[in-house]
């Protein structure tokens, strides 16, 4: 689903990281995010374009993992 909506946990689950970590990022404005009631959301599309240019920006910069 092109338009999916996801929740803090849910993005957490994806990025493999700590729901205190997106909850931090999306904060500070270092992903891609937005509040409904208070409560962080996500739209799966961002989020996606957001994985492609962190890696991106790790392969020019030379970073590989």
């Amino acid at each position: 689903m092109p338009d999916e909506i996801l929740t803090l946990p849910e993005v957490a689950d994806l990025l493999k990281v700590a729901e205190k970590t997106v909850y931090t990022m999306a904060q500070r404005a270092e992903i891609p995010a937005f509040k409904v009631r208070g409560q962080w959301r996500f739209t799966r599309v961002d989020i996606d374009r957001w994985i492609e240019a962190q890696k991106a920006a790790a392969k020019s910069s030379g970073v590989t993992e």
